[in-house]
């Protein structure tokens, strides 16, 4: 009789053992059958170009990184804007009535969108110069929000840094023309910037604004009439997308370009400075991980930059007549023959 009790007793306490024990193994498969959702709020598709393919190319590597793979883990919702940034607005709002349990926003009017879209979704943010000018977060160590991400500039002065470039590159330039998209809510600020950049450089700037492809063209014959003698693009969707035109624009005025991105310098453009773009994907994606295993945004401090490269097109240099200083091309990471 005693020793019917006894194991009365054990039993229960085994099975409470056992249950213990495999708790946090039944947790752990649970965790890895979640199934976690995305939603992306972007300029292009990876199939629009090579340069495209090569931005998201840093997104999904810095996802497989951590263990996130669309089909397995992990259901995506792209949502395409094609330069047009109107779009943005209501691609968002899909993406809140879809509950994504994460938005990624590339450029700062996507994430404009995103933020009037929802204050509780998690936001993850890249390709915006100056967050905390911008309004997107408190401070870069501390969001006070649900935006974080990673800044596609190290901070203030930044900016005149590659108008610096092009006047070292061609000392004879006199008036450059800054081709911006008054729809786009980060180059105010870098106006400001740039003229003060300009005043030191002894240059003379002239504004030429286009919002869409069509009104590139009447801003390339304004700059045609007051002779500009370069162009400085401030970068933007609108004009990533259609940087074929833009190139093609400024080759028949024959205007050295410069560029926040490589692309248009391996298609055509003259000189490039700006974010390694694969790198400053896929450190994003580290925080698309992040939320998704419990972190929240608020907590999450803003990365700033640390890879950037200057690449030099001489074939276009050559094209356009140019030579460009031995001391610029030591310092550039490619030069294209």
């Amino acid at each position: 009789m005693a020793k019917r009790i006894r194991l009365g007793i054990v039993a229960p306490l085994l099975v409470l053992a056992i249950g213990l024990l495999c708790a946090p193994f039944a947790a752990e498969a649970q965790q890895a059958r979640r199934i976690a959702r995305i939603g992306f709020l972007v300029n292009n598709a990876p199939t629009h170009s090579p340069g495209d393919a090569r931005v998201w190319d840093g997104i999904w590597q810095g996802l497989r990184e951590q263990g996130w793979v669309e089909g397995h883990n992990l259901v995506v919702e792209s949502r395409f804007s094609e330069g047009r940034a109107e779009r943005f607005p209501g691609f968002a709002a899909e993406l809140v009535r879809l509950k994504v349990d994460v938005i990624f926003a590339s450029t700062p009017p996507a994430v404009r969108a995103a933020k009037e879209g929802t204050t509780t979704i998690p936001i993850v943010m890249a390709g915006v110069g100056d967050p905390v000018g911008l309004g997107f977060v408190a401070s870069l160590a501390r969001s006070g929000g649900n935006i974080t991400g990673v800044a596609r500039s190290p901070g203030e002065g930044f900016a005149p840094k590659r108008l610096q470039l092009l006047k070292e590159a061609f000392p004879g330039i006199s008036r450059v023309a800054i081709l911006i998209n008054p729809a786009n809510p980060a180059h105010p600020p870098l106006l400001r910037e740039l003229q003060v950049a300009a005043d030191a450089l002894r240059l003379k700037l002239q504004i030429l604004e286009a919002r869409t492809v069509e009104e590139l063209e009447s801003a390339f014959e304004a700059a045609a009439r007051e002779r500009a003698t370069a162009l400085h693009e401030v970068a933007d969707p609108m004009f990533f997308r259609h940087r074929t035109r833009i190139l093609e624009l400024a080759a028949k005025s024959r205007l050295p370009t410069s560029h926040g991105a490589r692309e248009p310098v391996e298609e055509g453009g003259l000189i490039s400075y700006g974010v390694d773009q694969v790198d400053h994907h896929r450190r994003s994606a580290y925080y698309v991980d992040k939320i998704l295993k419990g972190a929240k945004a608020a907590d999450l401090p803003v990365e700033q930059p640390t890879k950037f490269e200057l690449v030099i097109n001489l074939k276009t240099a050559k094209a356009l007549g140019l030579k460009i200083p031995q001391s610029i091309l030591i310092r550039a990471d490619e030069v294209i023959r």
